[in-house]
């Protein structure tokens, strides 16, 4: 092994509101931000425990469009959940969006992000 995953960073327009959707989403706490949270929000267990994810302010972000190949999505994260449907109606809630069924396997539901990113729902089938 040469190292440990630290940190998953995902960029977007704006950090705070991205981290408030995972942190609800995921029951992840807040553990880091810059002075004003505009640049840069980390959530995770304690300091220095996985899992970490953090949100990186790009302004000029363009999105993913999945499954557009013009606009990959370039990572995903899959959340598993017990209930689907009860999931579902509450990411929604959040400010989710779903996303074409193309690419989805029995056991899975793709999503997409308050910022576009898409993610999944998973459960035992």
């Amino acid at each position: 092994m040469i190292g440990r995953l630290r940190t998953t960073v995902i960029d977007c327009p704006d950090p705070r509101a991205l981290a408030a959707f995972y942190a609800e989403l995921l029951g992840l706490p807040l553990i880091e931000e810059d002075s004003d949270g505009d640049e840069w929000v980390v959530l995770g267990g304690h300091p220095g425990h996985q899992p970490r994810i953090a949100f990186q302010q790009a302004p000029d972000l363009r999105p993913p469009n999945w499954p557009d190949p013009e606009r990959p999505q370039q990572l995903h994260l899959d959340v598993t959940v017990d209930d689907i449907e009860v999931a579902e109606r509450a990411v929604l809630a959040l400010g989710a969006r779903r996303l074409p069924d193309e690419g989805e396997g029995e056991g899975s539901r793709v999503y997409a992000d308050p910022a576009g990113h898409p993610f999944c729902l998973c459960w035992e089938t």
